[in-house]
């Protein structure tokens, strides 16, 4: 998706999200830019940290509640391939959550030159042993690493039978996807109407686009999908009453991208040159906030939108597993 240049730099939306406007053969009206400037931000903000607090305290005392009955403490197995910061940076995050919620964790980190028979003998394990409930492979890896994983424990939802009952109507996938799945999820929280509504999805990757595009679907939708060879995308995602944008492009989606009172969650997380941060970066999304915040009836911050949700549903569908493997409803 790096190529997706769908930006026009001669937008005024450009004004509130790019260094500068240019102003040139009277493409932009000042009225119309001063009009912008005047408009003050209306739309309510999906507050993805406070929910993922209430999943988490869920998660907690379903944890507590198994071991009290039962005797059984759900574990996540995670295994790490390489030394890459942000895939590290993202396990630590992962095992971090695991313990004030109840969760027993366990790791395997293997270096960057192990071997696929070293990597599988460690899944392999992880699939047998009764103390796991939920097993992750860092991406990126082989598809055929990804189906090693036993469907009963892929907390991620990534198996090719799973996405394969996603794809499929009156089937149920195991688990679905975590990050799709919490998009669907704070829609629902919030009390959004998705059933006949126009849902575009902007992306098409294996990970985020596609599963949320299905599970749109299956929520009676119609889903149009934006994407780097779509003709016209403006127009397509101007016409939707939701909005879920996952492509990785800073500030890409603008306000004549929006129809008035659409619903926009944008899962990019993009790092913007900003000298005044003391990182010498901050964190923007797909969608200009402060745009979309005028038009918008509701949208998701970045940072505080997805992200924190990804990981309590990673989570949360760890005790779902172990619940399963004792036939507990």
């Amino acid at each position: 998706m790096a190529s997706m240049i769908f930006t026009d730099p001669w937008s005024v939306s450009a004004v509130n999200c790019l260094p500068f406007a240019r102003f040139s053969n009277g493409l932009i009206s000042i009225r119309r830019f001063v009009a912008s400037m005047a408009t003050e931000p209306s739309a309510k903000v999906i507050d993805g940290k406070s929910v993922a607090k209430q999943i988490k305290e869920e998660i907690s005392a379903e944890v507590s509640k198994l071991k009290e009955e039962i005797g059984v403490v759900p574990g996540l197995a995670v295994v790490l391939v390489g030394d890459g910061k942000d895939s590290a940076t993202y396990v630590r995050n992962k095992k971090k959550a695991c313990e004030p919620v109840g969760i027993n964790s366990f790791e395997v980190h293997l270096p960057d030159d192990a071997s696929e028979e070293e990597l599988l003998k460690f899944i392999s394990g992880f699939n047998g042993d009764l103390s796991v409930h939920g097993i992750l492979v860092q991406l990126p890896l082989l598809s055929n690493i990804l189906n090693a994983v036993t469907i009963e424990k892929d907390v991620d939802g990534f198996h090719p039978l799973n996405i394969g009952r996603l794809a499929m109507q009156g089937r149920e996938p195991l688990f679905v996807p975590c990050t799709p799945k919490r998009c669907i999820g704070l829609l629902h929280r919030y009390g959004v109407e998705i059933k006949g509504k126009t849902a575009v999805v902007i992306g098409q990757s294996n990970i985020v686009g596609m599963p949320a595009a299905l599970l749109l679907q299956k929520e009676d939708a119609t889903v149009p999908t934006v994407h780097s060879r779509t003709m016209n995308p403006e127009e397509i995602t101007r016409q939707a009453d939701i909005i879920i944008s996952a492509v990785g492009q800073p500030n890409m989606v603008r306000d004549n991208w929006i129809k008035p009172d659409a619903v926009i969650i944008d899962v990019g997380i993009n790092p913007v040159e900003d000298a005044s941060s003391p990182r010498g970066y901050r964190l923007v999304g797909d969608v200009c906030y402060e745009e979309a915040c005028k038009i918008a009836a509701a949208v998701t911050p970045v940072p505080g939108g997805v992200g924190p949700m990804t990981i309590a549903t990673l989570l949360s569908n760890t005790p779902s597993s172990a619940k399963r493997a004792y036939n507990i409803k």
